[in-house]
């Protein structure tokens, strides 16, 4: 007789998918459609619109189908690219713990441990430390097939509009895509675009001033191959900017100079502190001085970047760390780039911005004109003396259902129709967006009340469908008349 372990060897993908399978059957899940279908000008009406196929934009899908909801993604990127993994992200591997079920919504077939395990065995689990980022990358695509998950890729969202009011009212997508521009209406739209949606990467004044050839942001796709021999200097000191500066030195730069403007690293993730299962399904019914509170805060304090991530740079000789030192000033001087600090000006080849990300709803163009409506932080709250915070305060007030509320009710029919299901949400709703352990319970409480809300627009449709319902299920025969 095979033991566990070898069992699960052999078995395989095909043997996790059919237990899969056989969960889904057990459960009843996905639920059979019941979304009356609409057409908006001649053209069928999706139900829900997905901006994004990344991790949140999957799990989103996910749960949305299993409520019998149908739900179409649409991501920017070719297949295999969504999301930060194989672009952008260069950490070899990941910072969530392994343990952590992340998207499978309550599924153990689904997780990743199930899909590692099937592969490569219980004590190859056993054994991994932590998740490499291309098997996670890995499990996500397997994830989008094995739940049939419908996704267009380089479909490119260029517009959002809401249109018309009441229970009839839907939401337009203006989409570029390789076979051309098309229009696509919804009755409800979820932004799940990670990190920089709504926004953008936050870049310095300075930034405009320099030829794009001699700097770049760490959210872009960098070929660090023409950096070697070459002067690095990375402003920043957070996950991305050690997993950059890792990459600049591993490629052959002669030097990485990394700029801080802190003292020191931060030392403990606050954030790691709020992720009790209270504080996951409790903060979005918090008060707004509690949300606050706890936000700016854990902002605040900073989060440390990986422990293995600051090893791969410290282990290089060439690279020198420069604590306390905020950029003042930046100017050209032919090919070179030179960088004014508080004490000192260094001189770089090459210039690295680990700078984040700014959540700016004004300029992302795909809903830039709806934001002018827009209920933020700072219609909400006034905070306190010294708990003061721009990105919290411009970041969005959303609902219940993540979704966009209007700053006075009626100047935009239709903005409740789309939700914010990204890391702008975390204010509103929680660390339930945007990370690994909390974006299940997000795409099921979005979910949930998605379907509400479709189903309350319907109501009078669905009572006739109640009124018409006649499956008997006694037919008179059952019992002998009185003598």
């Amino acid at each position: 007789m095979s033991t566990p372990n070898t069992q699960h060897r052999l078995e395989g993908l095909p043997g996790l998918e059919a237990r899969l399978r056989q969960d889904l059957a057990w459960l009843a899940l996905p639920a059979a459609p019941w979304v009356p279908r609409r057409s908006h000008q001649g053209q069928a009406v999706l139900d829900v619109a997905i901006i994004g196929a990344g991790m949140a934009g999957l799990a989103a899908a996910a749960s949305l189908n299993h409520l019998g909801v149908r739900t179409v993604n649409f991501d920017r990127a070719p297949r295999g690219q969504e999301g930060p993994w194989t672009t952008s992200a260069r950490m070899p591997k990941l910072r969530t713990p392994k343990h952590i079920t992340g998207p499978a919504l309550g599924l153990p077939a689904l997780t990743f441990r199930a899909w590692f395990e099937a592969q490569f065995g219980v004590d190859a689990w056993s054994a991994l430390e932590t998740i490499p980022r291309l098997q996670w990358r890995d499990y996500l695509d397997w994830y989008r097939q094995v739940l049939a998950i419908d996704v267009r890729n380089e479909h490119r969202v260029c517009a959002v509009k809401p249109c018309g009011e009441g229970p009839h009212g839907v939401v337009t997508l203006d989409i570029a895509s390789p076979a051309g521009q098309h229009t696509v209406a919804a009755r409800h739209v979820v932004f799940a675009t990670g990190m920089d949606g709504p926004g953008e990467p936050a870049l310095p004044a300075f930034a405009k001033a320099l030829p794009r050839r001699l700097w770049a942001h760490t959210s872009e796709r960098v070929d660090y191959s023409r950096v070697r021999g070459k002067r690095v200097g990375v402003v920043g000191a957070g996950a991305s900017a050690m997993d950059n500066a890792a990459a600049a030195l591993d490629a052959g730069a002669s030097s990485v100079d990394l700029l801080i403007r802190r003292a020191t690293l931060p030392r403990v993730s606050k954030g790691k502190g709020a992720s009790n299962p209270g504080a996951t399904h409790g903060h979005v019914n918090l008060p707004a001085e509690w949300k606050w509170r706890i936000r700016h805060y854990i902002d605040a304090q900073g989060t440390p970047p990986p422990r293995a991530s600051v090893l791969r740079v410290s282990r290089h000789p060439n690279a020198r760390w420069h604590f306390d030192e905020p950029v003042r000033d930046v100017s050209r001087s032919g090919e070179e780039v030179h960088v004014r600090t508080g004490t000192r000006t260094f001189v770089f080849d090459f210039l690295v911005l680990a700078t984040g990300f700014r959540l700016d709803i004004d300029r992302r163009p795909e809903i830039a004109p709806l934001a002018p409506y827009m209920r933020r932080w700072r219609d909400r709250w006034d905070p306190a003396w010294g708990e003061e915070n721009h990105a919290l305060a411009g970041a969005p007030d959303l609902g219940a259902d993540f979704e966009f509320l209007e700053t006075t009710p009626g100047v935009c029919p239709g903005l409740s129709r789309i939700h914010c299901f990204c890391a702008a949400a975390v204010l509103s709703h929680g660390a339930v967006v945007g990370n690994i352990p909390g974006v299940g319970k997000g795409a099921l409480r979005l979910a949930a009340g998605i379907a509400a809300r479709l189903y309350k627009d319907d109501v009078e449709h669905h009572f006739a469908e109640l009124e018409a319902y006649d499956e008997a299920e006694i037919f008179g025969d059952e019992w002998a008349p009185p003598p």
